[in-house]
């Protein structure tokens, strides 16, 4: 399927149940619709944070896989700025609810971070 490269890291979050270990970006900025999480990353590099909800065709699939139509929610924050100009430390926190798992319902979330710059790229290793 052609949007899973895309979607590879925002829909992970299904596969693991983590608990979150600090505030996301602020609740009252509004969420941006997104197909791939790219637009998430580079806002949140440049401005510190960025909140978001998975649209499209993999949003679709993670839905159909685990039958619900709950949102999928991406929250996305600078921990620290890197040397690079534009380029910062993320923590990306993806969440849906009442998600079936082994026929189980219940919340999933999964906090990782990654190395993203505001121009789209990812930055050079030092």
């Amino acid at each position: 399927m052609r949007f899973l490269p895309k979607l590879a890291l925002a829909a992970a979050f299904p596969l693991a149940l983590c608990t979150a270990h600090a505030a996301g970006p602020a609740e009252n900025t509004p969420r941006q619709a997104v197909s791939d999480l790219k637009p998430l990353l580079a806002r949140a590099a440049a401005e510190g944070s960025a909140r978001g909800t998975l649209t499209g065709p993999g949003a679709q699939a993670i839905a159909r896989r685990f039958q619900t139509d709950a949102p999928i929610e991406i929250d996305v924050r600078r921990l620290q700025r890197l040397p690079q100009p534009g380029c910062g430390r993320l923590e990306v926190t993806t969440r849906q609810h009442d998600v079936n798992q082994s026929g189980k319902r219940g919340d999933q979330e999964m906090v990782y971070q990654i190395s993203y710059c505001a121009d789209g790229r990812f930055p050079e290793e030092r």
